[in-house]
């Protein structure tokens, strides 16, 4: 079909789109909080679709947040890429991001939308994900440990020295971990858990993935991660099982923010749009990436947890996004888990 005419039937068909003009220009500056494997996707999508240099930095989203308030006053960062959502709403409560509405906001989610109208545009939902963890079934076979199908049974003495899960400073799953325990328990409880976990625990990562990629590789038995990471070792071939915890489970709402001040401000704004975009966000399977995206147009992986199927919270993204509520649970996980980690 001849250009003109598919574009024509598109329209007569209800679908818009925003044309990636290829004459465009310069550079861009992303920081991706995906992993690499993601990060370096998108980066070459982008750059063959509009000629525009992409500078990409991989940093996981609680260094990322740390970085972009660190250069305040001289940002060296345009755009911020995918992370957990309660660190780029943090950013955003701080003025550290700037507002943009896409075009292309109508095809969005409504768990998209609501990221986006809480923060007042300051960023928005690219991607959702449930957290959980994945775990190695040969090895807990060979060890006879039973499933861990809850969060009670990961303080089973029998796991001690078998669980990875990141550090909270560093990684947004951590922190969404965190903040969902505080909501399914209370946060006096959820502290309590925390630090019986923490005999199990064999490492805190830096990484909110690498918990499960240790599991798959048999460095460890059990990584607390979002259940989309578990799925994309399982797809590789490895022996994992991702687990939806039968209490309840937080989820992440990946997001996409514009930084205040960006020195390439409108590139920014064309990779937001195609971010955001039906047809790009249908590429990430391509890169083992199994979260639900957030265009509603968008093909859903088939391998990607469904959250029909999960015992999801009504998690507080407004609360937990709070910078002040952040700094308090992060002082109280040094203090109480962080300083006594294995």
């Amino acid at each position: 079909m001849r250009p003109v005419k598919l574009a024509a039937a598109l329209l007569a068909a209800g679908v818009s789109f925003v044309a990636f003009s290829a004459h465009a220009a310069g550079d861009l500056n992303v920081i991706c909080s995906a992993d690499s494997q993601v990060c370096d996707l998108m980066k070459g999508l982008f750059e063959k679709q509009t000629d525009i240099k992409v500078n990409m930095v991989r940093l996981s989203a609680g260094e990322t947040y740390a970085k972009i308030r660190a250069e305040a006053r001289n940002p060296k960062t345009d755009i911020w890429w995918a992370g957990t959502g309660d660190p780029h709403l943090q950013a955003a409560a701080e003025g550290l991001t700037q507002e943009y509405k896409s075009p292309l906001f109508d095809q969005l989610q409504d768990w998209a939308k609501k990221q986006a109208e809480s923060a007042k545009f300051r960023t928005v939902g690219v991607y959702a994900g449930a957290l959980g963890w994945g775990y190695n079934s040969e090895i807990l076979a060979k060890k006879g440990l039973k499933e861990p199908k809850c969060w009670a049974d990961l303080l089973d003495a029998g796991y001690k020295g078998e669980i990875q899960i990141a550090n909270p400073n560093s990684s947004g799953t951590s922190y969404n971990t965190l903040a969902t325990l505080v909501q399914i328990m209370g946060e006096d409880k959820a502290f309590d858990y925390l630090s019986k976990l923490n005999a199990n625990v064999s490492q805190y990562t830096k990484s909110g993935s690498a918990p499960v990629k240790a599991a798959a590789r048999g460095e460890s038995t059990i990584g607390i991660v979002f259940m989309h990471d578990a799925v994309a070792q399982t797809v590789e071939g490895f022996p994992v099982k991702a687990v939806a915890p039968c209490e309840g489970t937080g989820y992440e709402i990946g997001s996409m923010s514009i930084v205040k001040g960006a020195k390439n401000l409108e590139n920014a704004k064309k990779w937001y749009d195609w971010a955001l975009s039906a047809e790009a966000q249908s590429h990430m399977k391509e890169a083992k990436s199994y979260q639900l995206p957030s265009n509603k147009s968008a093909e859903v992986p088939k391998e990607a947890p469904k959250f029909k199927d999960i015992k999801l919270i009504d998690y507080d993204f407004a609360k937990y996004g709070d910078p002040d509520v952040r700094k308090a649970l992060l002082a109280r996980w040094d203090k109480e888990i962080g300083a006594k980690a294995n």
